[in-house]
């Protein structure tokens, strides 16, 4: 298959770094240009960019010229990791440019008519895409890191049993905060029990995320989700405490089963990201642990231990995913993996 161009905005950024880490080498896609703000464009990347990923710029990458985030980039897709601040307006003007922006953003995470996608779950969302009015150009979005998670871990029960009732408490690394993130000073020693804006989407996208697509627009899931987020001294990998209710409680077997027989469209596609397993169960009770886990299955596998019945809830486990992997650049890569697979993109 012949490479398609893509390009990164917020190229310079801990997100825009981690897509230019996995894109290297990539069997479907290559890098063209690489775009940033203002005051970067016009510079060579290495030159501006405080790299902080243990593997060395590409050589390539290094000298190459950054581009303002404007739509006349030799590409067709562009993955986006600019901050909210600055996404909204910047990836529209893309996307009725005839790109397809593939954002981390949460800007248009609501949008009646984006995808909020994570392909092992709600790959038939895709065909949003049709009804968006950007003409050749279109945009879909990753949902929040601790989401994918979440999401990745309830849909075999979704799909097996009826959730009535899900409650979620996040120890979030450091990662997730970008770079320079949280000061030393408020993290070592102690835990943030605040992340701003963080409880109020692990509530609501998967409502959206589980929803059903009828006729171009998507009922949201009837599911109760209550989160409370912590930020916690780790580098890389949430670790979500999880308790659930379902309509009818099912066997604890029967649990264990349907998350480890678990395999969707990324896996049947056989798509370069794609874990060969999306979720790995431990029966070690120490586990799922950050060090130890979050880079399994190329690091976007998501791990899960200590299932057991609940006094409040009917079960309870832990769920362990890479963050700035399978939460950020390696899900949005997995998403033009599968518009690739599903002839979307060409």
């Amino acid at each position: 298959m012949k490479k398609i161009p893509v390009s990164i905005l917020g190229a310079t950024g801990s997100v825009g770094q981690k897509f230019i880490q996995l894109l290297e080498n990539h069997p479907y896609f290559y890098i063209t240009s690489l775009a940033a703000s203002d005051r970067s464009a016009g510079k060579k990347y290495g030159e501006v960019v405080n790299w902080i990923l243990p593997t060395p710029i590409p050589d390539n990458l290094s000298e190459m010229i950054i581009d303002k985030c404007e739509p006349n980039l030799n590409c067709k897709i562009v993955f986006s990791g600019l901050d909210s601040s600055v996404a909204g307006e910047i990836e529209e003007n893309f996307a009725k440019n005839n790109y397809l922006v593939i954002s981390n953003s949460k800007i248009h995470r609501f949008d009646s008519d984006v995808p909020l996608l994570i392909p092992e779950v709600n790959a038939d969302h895709i065909e949003l895409l049709s009804t968006q009015k950007f003409g050749g150009g279109g945009i879909i979005t990753n949902p929040n890191c601790s989401t994918i998670g979440l999401a990745i871990a309830l849909k075999p029960l979704f799909d097996n049993f009826e959730i009535e009732a899900v409650n979620v408490v996040t120890l979030q690394a450091l990662s997730g905060a970008g770079y320079p993130g949280v000061s030393s000073l408020d993290i070592i020693d102690n835990v943030i029990p605040y992340i701003s804006g963080e409880e109020e989407k692990i509530e609501l996208e998967p409502k959206k995320i589980f929803g059903k697509l009828k006729n171009g627009r998507i009922e949201f899931a009837e599911i109760k989700i209550s989160a409370q987020c912590n930020r916690v001294a780790v580098i890389d990998g949430h670790l979500e405490s999880v308790q659930i209710k379902f309509r009818t409680k099912p066997e604890i077997g029967d649990i264990i089963s349907a998350w480890e027989n678990f395999s969707s469209s990324p896996q049947k596609l056989n798509l370069p990201s794609a874990p060969i397993k999306p979720i790995h169960y431990f029966y070690d009770e120490r586990f799922p642990q950050p060090r130890l886990h979050r880079n399994l299955d190329k690091g976007m596998a998501v791990s899960i231990g200590r299932l057991r019945e609940c006094s409040i809830f009917d079960y309870k486990f832990s769920i362990l995913s890479h963050n700035t992997i399978r939460g950020a650049a390696g899900g949005a890569i997995l998403c033009a993996e599968l518009l690739v697979a599903k002839e979307y993109i060409r």
